[in-house]
């Protein structure tokens, strides 16, 4: 484990180096890269033979944060992965992968710099641009709720909504985020979104989003957009947990396939 320091923030990142093809790996709002394997979101325990960076976004899981609810939208965020990234893999195209608010850290880094991506792997793409301001409400909720009732308040509320088909079997977990920083936390996603549509279509490199049903804060109507928007996406959508299983093999077919053809 190492420390990285961005502006405001030191960031915990993970290096594995096998060689081969670069990879960076995100997480989700509230999760971590500890969270994320409990959940079965860390398909880079499927990879090899590749430089895996992963990392805990600003505020969460080992990684230290502030108290502006504007250092976390994810066009901050992006910033933060671009400079790990000209640390770790300096004039490298990086093959992403990461669901959610890794998703939209990631797009919004390939606007910033179109050359520093060779491809993705995005998973759960979250509500975007006219679901967005519905879901920035309940976050609002969440941070108020926090503020005057406590964490326990939120698990407590959460708990009582049904889980994606998809999650079957996987535990409750709590935010690996400090009370203290969650309602920040909770008011920078407010402020989040994709970058413009306009702007998506512009990420012109192989894409493979990953979506699972019955999940409001990550519909498929998001995954469905990007892909009509993002000229090389494709889509394949999770309705059990047999389907997610298959994720990681998928990544590691998208590393290879990048690998080749950068290679080239």
């Amino acid at each position: 484990m190492a420390g990285f320091q961005v502006h405001g923030a030191v960031l915990d990142t993970e290096f594995s180096d096998e060689g081969g093809h670069p990879v960076v790996q995100l997480h989700g709002l509230t999760s971590s890269r500890a969270n994320d394997r409990l959940l079965d979101l860390d398909l880079g325990r499927g990879l090899h033979g590749t430089r895996l960076l992963r990392y805990d976004a600003r505020g969460h899981g080992r990684s230290t944060g502030s108290n502006r609810p504007e250092d976390y939208k994810w066009a901050h965020l992006a910033e933060d992965l671009l400079a790990l990234l000209d640390s770790y893999f300096p004039g490298e195209k990086v093959h992403g992968v990461g669901p959610s608010m890794g998703t939209g850290t990631m797009l919004h880094a390939a606007v910033l710099d179109p050359e520093r991506f060779s491809s993705f792997t995005l998973m759960l793409p979250s509500t975007a641009w006219s679901t967005r301001p519905a879901k920035a409400t309940e976050y609002l909720h969440s941070a108020a709720l926090i503020e005057n009732e406590g964490l326990q308040a939120f698990v407590s509320e959460g708990a009582l909504k049904p889980k994606p088909p998809a999650t079957v079997g996987t535990p409750a977990i709590r935010p690996d985020v400090s009370p203290a920083l969650l309602p920040t936390i909770f008011r920078g996603a407010a402020l989040a979104d994709f970058p413009p549509q306009d702007a998506v279509a512009r990420i012109d490199v192989p894409t493979s989003i990953l979506a699972w049903i019955d999940d409001p804060g990550h519909p498929v109507s998001t995954a469905q957009a990007l892909v009509e928007l993002m000229p090389q996406a494709t889509l394949a959508v999770a309705h059990a947990p047999t389907d997610v299983a298959t994720w990681p093999a998928r990544l590691m077919e998208d590393v290879i396939r990048a690998d080749a053809a950068t290679s080239a």
